[in-house]
């Protein structure tokens, strides 16, 4: 490893360490261990502590080929002090205030979008559910009005019809008087006959169902 590639890696590793401290800080922020179960923060924990690894892993095979010696545990070491020391202050002010940036902006979108898209759209299904009644309701006033109309002129027709049938009936010879009459007593009594049948089966079907 040549000199100049000494120093980069030790610059590399100088910041490296300033940025696990970052990622350490923003990683506690968001934990928030006090609230959580002690096996999530565990599984976390070794999560966040493999993911840094492979990243200075990765920073330093881009550096000096993956090589590792002792002074980059220093620059490391070095690099997370001149963090904690200089800028953990300033970096704990500025993620404060961006994550007060991004909530304030996710409640204004959301506010957004319900005075512009939800709010309407509930006032125009509640509209259309009113109209809908509204016209269900005319439309039976309409049906009832209209079946009263012809209920009152089938009676008012019947009556005349009714005593021109008396009439004829009157004017009919016996003898089709009692043929109607057995045909209608012959009618009657089948009507019947199925009205029992219709009511045992029904009755046994729900003995079966018992």
């Amino acid at each position: 490893m040549t000199l100049s590639t000494q120093f980069i890696t030790m610059l590399a590793m100088i910041g490296m360490g300033s940025f696990f401290g970052a990622a350490l800080d923003t990683y506690n922020r968001f934990l928030q261990r006090s609230r959580r179960k002690k096996w999530f923060v565990f599984m976390n924990d070794l999560l966040f502590w493999l993911l840094q690894a492979l990243i200075i892993f990765y920073v330093l095979f881009l550096v000096n080929k993956g090589e590792i010696r002792f002074f980059i545990f220093i620059a490391l070491l070095c690099g997370f002090a001149a963090y904690q020391s200089l800028i953990k202050q300033l970096y704990l002010r500025l993620l404060e205030f961006a994550i007060s940036i991004f909530v304030a902006t996710y409640k204004f979108v959301v506010k957004t979008i319900q005075m512009l898209i939800i709010r309407p759209l509930q006032s125009l299904f509640l509209l259309v559910i009113s109209i809908v009644v509204m016209i269900g309701r005319g439309l039976f006033a309409l049906v009832k009005f209209v079946f009263k109309v012809l209920v009152f002129i089938g009676k008012t027709l019947w009556r005349p019809i009714q005593g021109l049938l008396f009439f004829f009936w009157r004017l009919m010879p016996k003898n089709i008087k009692k043929f109607v009459e057995k045909l209608y007593n012959k009618m009657a009594g089948i009507i019947h006959s199925l009205k029992k049948y219709v009511v045992s089966f029904k009755n046994r079907w729900k003995n079966r169902k018992e």
